[in-house]
């Protein structure tokens, strides 16, 4: 069953600007503050394996921030690229959410984690062949009828290159696209991290990557190694927004505006070492006036 998705954005119910991530340890701050008090904060996200449970706190908290906000549900344990499917219990608590919610998006990771039940503590890149997409594509097929919604896709974070690649990923993810009618969430970080370590060049990745299918775009901070003399990206979603990943969120943006396509909603990322909510919120604004920046150079232009 192939369930296409809106495009770009139109009707996704997010707003087009910046969203945080949504933590525990600012659950009371959000709601004190309300929209009035966090005008730099459009949507949040939260993972919805934090919510499985059928009641409790989270679910209390998590309510009430809705009712004042847009939500998209970014997943971490769908764990697509599993040659044994998708788990079947999973993907049942992601439906009961989704159906308890609504959320505006949700979207998972061009990776596998789990394994004849076993559960990894990472996300694993898939390999770049027919037989990999193949399983991909079915297992996105799956999802996608249980929730009777689309979902997005986000590009991985590589520290080491396939061997035996038979295609590009962004090929790969453009053959997702036409065969699922899945969208794509572009995590620009990611890009320069993959390509960081890689050696590859960001801006031509960018440029390959099938933007007509992208939803939302991700962008957070990322941890910079030197090991046995080779510098190494890590991504720990642990710090502010680096300069480098902001030029590069600010070429996609102009890609987009080039081919005629709106800006996707954009969500700041902040996983470990979380800071105050005042600090995020000032990433948030400034993708914000990134966006804005963009656009203004398109009326300059005119």
């Amino acid at each position: 069953m192939t369930l296409h998705f809106s495009g770009n954005g139109e009707t996704s119910g997010l707003p087009r600007r910046a969203g945080i991530g949504l933590k525990p340890e600012h659950y009371a701050d959000i709601l004190q503050a309300g929209p009035q008090g966090l005008p730099n904060v459009g949507w949040f996200e939260a993972h919805p394996e934090n919510y499985m449970g059928e009641g409790g706190p989270p679910h209390r908290w998590l309510t009430a921030i809705c009712g004042h906000w847009p939500l998209s549900l970014h997943a971490v344990g769908l764990s697509l690229g599993s040659a044994g499917g998708v788990d079947p219990a999973h993907l049942a608590r992601l439906k009961a959410l989704t159906d308890r919610y609504q959320p505006a998006m949700v979207s998972d990771h061009l990776a596998w984690s789990q394994v004849d039940g076993l559960y990894l503590n990472d996300l694993l890149p898939v390999p770049l062949t027919a037989v990999a997409r193949d399983v991909f594509a079915a297992n996105i097929d799956r999802v996608q009828t249980v929730l009777q919604r689309p979902i997005l896709i986000e590009n991985p974070s590589l520290y080491l290159r396939w061997a035996g690649a038979e295609m590009t990923e962004t090929s790969l993810l453009r053959d997702l696209v036409r065969r699922t009618g899945c969208g794509l969430l572009l995590d620009v970080n990611n890009v320069a991290v993959s390509c960081g370590n890689l050696g590859d060049d960001p801006e031509a990745y960018l440029r390959a990557f099938p933007l007509d299918a992208v939803q939302e775009i991700h962008l957070a901070g990322h941890a910079v190694r030197q090991v046995e003399g080779q510098t190494l990206r890590l991504d720990d979603h642990g710090s502010p927004v680096r300069p480098e990943v902001w030029a590069l969120y600010t070429l996609t943006l102009r890609l987009l505006r080039d081919r005629g396509l709106p800006p996707p909603p954009t969500l700041i990322e902040w996983d470990t070492e979380i800071p105050t909510l005042s600090c995020w919120q000032q990433e948030a604004a400034e993708a914000d006036r990134l966006l804005a920046a963009v656009w203004d150079e398109e009326r300059a232009d005119v």
